[in-house]
């Protein structure tokens, strides 16, 4: 079982926060991390706020990297601090993949998604995996980098698609101690015990900060 690192401040803010930008497109994220960052004591903003700022190109080969690489970018964008997160699904039998190419895996429909992790895992002679979900978030303001987490949440691959909850590849990750999918639970459950929710939870502690 992976640990995650414990968050960290990386630089002295220097200043005190009153806003920070939430760099996100993603309506399942942002669904999650208003849930999850209900009452701190700084005015979110969000992205379609900012219908210009353009999407950077992901570049980074790890999910630190890529999560860095845009919260620099919306940040210098908007000339806020700002907040950004790249998660994605590890397969063991896959050799960790898809992992970063999570999103642009396979394409973007998400059942094509399923079917090749099927098919790939049939063709390894196996009906499962053990899997992992990995999130890193990254704060930044003024081309620094002021913090970061990590949240990780283990299971395995569901033998079939379930739950219409959630997004992205939760209807076929079984996470054992629920006994059914993260797509069959509701948004509160799942941000429990999610990688977003442990990662975001550790940011909303340090905004507290403020």
């Amino acid at each position: 079982m992976r640990r995650a690192p414990a968050s960290r401040a990386r630089e002295p803010v220097g200043r005190e926060m009153r806003q920070l930008l939430i760099a996100t497109t993603n309506a399942g994220k942002v669904r999650e991390i208003r849930g999850i960052l209900a009452g701190v004591p700084v005015d979110l903003r969000w992205l379609d706020e900012f219908p210009d700022i353009p999407e950077p190109e992901e570049t980074g080969k790890t999910f630190a990297e890529n999560a860095r690489l845009k919260a620099l970018h919306y940040s210098a964008a908007a000339g806020l601090p700002a907040v950004a997160d790249d998660s994605g699904l590890e397969i063991d039998a896959l050799d960790n993949g898809p992992g970063v190419q999570s999103a642009r895996w396979q394409g973007t429909e998400y059942p094509k998604k399923f079917a090749a992790i099927y098919s790939l895992l049939a063709a390894r002679g196996l009906p499962t995996s053990p899997a992992r979900f990995v999130a890193h978030v990254a704060v930044a303001d003024r081309g620094r980098i002021l913090f970061e987490a990590v949240g990780t949440i283990d299971g395995e691959i569901a033998p079939e698609p379930k739950g219409t909850h959630g997004f992205g590849y939760d209807p076929i990750f079984f996470y054992p101690p629920y006994g059914r999918t993260l797509g069959e639970v509701d948004g509160a459950k799942k941000a429990a015990v999610s990688h977003r929710g442990k990662a975001f939870r550790q940011l909303k502690d340090w905004l507290r900060t403020f």
